[in-house]
């Protein structure tokens, strides 16, 4: 037989039962209140409609270079005896720029000749072939006493003054083309084979408020390996026309564009709404405007076809509160407008 409830416990039973549904009801009331408040703020939530840059590129950085550089030095030792230039100067190839006592050379040449014309009369064939090369030897080392322009150019650098004793190899100056510029840029090897002859190639120079532009002109069929172990190609590149505040060995940070940069049009993800497999987005004025879209990144997609750009959108869906997306990816910020790594390709789905 069942045991009857005492009056005590059927007094317990039924303030048990009143208080379980007092918790369901108000667990009941705060879920619909959540869900009024949520309702509310999504309503008074609006997103814009932007327009970003996709930028598809190399990045680059290094020193330009004058299109042809010599370094004016003696081939001798030897005691300056003519200035011919000073710094600044336009020269052309084959203008004289310093001289070098020549006495030396010039007196064992003249005593050769005096040798060669008694050979001539009296000496062997033989020997006065051997005594022909010899004078083209000395005739060699007197035109090594003078330095002259090996291109058209201007004098960048002079530091020489008459009676100056130099030693081989000394330099004293720079001669240099500027009819262009030029530079050598590591390229990573993941990276080569998106290189092209007369890519665009655009340059930012601290010393100047602006970019200048260039293009790929070449590049090694061979890799080289860096001090840090990764493998490069040096590619050359050419700037024909540059302004005057841009001088050589200036640094230069840069971007070869692989591509034409693009523009997109992006709103973050919970502007959109979806119906019957159609997507689509309200204005704040209550214009319902049908739109197709593409993913862009974790928070964003791509506008293809119904928005032009600055439209401001109510919300369709609310973002959620944790920091990670349910895909377990952590949720990215608003693009940022530039380049995205080092081929400039932005988070998630690349535009289309």
């Amino acid at each position: 037989m069942k045991k009857k409830l005492t009056k005590k416990q059927k007094k317990y039973l039924k303030i048990t039962i009143a208080f379980g549904l007092a918790i369901i009801v108000v667990s009941v009331g705060l879920a619909v209140a959540k869900k009024i408040i949520e309702r509310k703020r999504m309503d008074l939530r609006t997103y814009v409609v932007r327009a970003e840059q996709y930028q598809n590129v190399i990045e680059i950085a290094g020193t330009v270079c004058a299109a042809q550089e010599q370094a004016l030095q003696a081939l001798g030792d030897g005691t300056v005896l003519k200035v011919a230039v000073k710094k600044g100067d336009k020269v052309k190839k084959g203008d004289l720029i310093l001289q070098l006592d020549s006495t030396e050379q010039e007196y064992n040449l003249a005593k050769l000749d005096y040798e060669m014309a008694s050979t001539k009369v009296s000496g062997s064939k033989k020997e006065y072939e051997l005594q022909e090369k010899q004078r083209l030897s000395l005739l060699r080392k007197i035109e090594d006493r003078s330095v002259k322009a090996t291109f058209d150019g201007f004098i960048a650098d002079l530091d020489v003054d008459v009676g100056d004793s130099l030693e081989a190899k000394d330099k004293v100056g720079t001669l240099v083309n500027t009819d262009y510029l030029t530079a050598e840029v590591e390229v990573t090897e993941t990276d080569v084979a998106k290189l092209n002859v007369n890519q665009k190639v655009l340059f930012s120079f601290p010393a100047y408020n602006g970019i200048v532009e260039g293009r790929v002109i070449s590049w090694p069929q061979i890799g080289t390996v860096t001090s840090r172990g990764s493998t490069v190609v040096n590619a050359k590149i050419r700037i024909d026309d540059y302004p005057a505040q841009i001088l050589p060995n200036y640094s230069f940070t840069g971007k070869i564009e692989i591509t034409e940069p693009e523009t997109n049009l992006i709103v973050e993800r919970y502007a959109i709404g979806y119906e019957d497999g159609n997507s689509f987005v309200v204005t704040t004025d209550g214009k319902r405007i049908e739109v197709k879209v593409r993913p862009y990144n974790a928070e964003f997609v791509k506008i293809l076809e119904g928005l032009s750009g600055g439209e401001e959108l109510k919300a369709q869906s609310t973002p959620k509160t944790s920091g990670w997306n349910k895909n377990g990816g952590e949720r990215s910020g608003a693009p940022g407008g530039g380049a995205r790594g080092r081929m400039g390709a932005p988070m998630g789905m690349p535009p289309m």
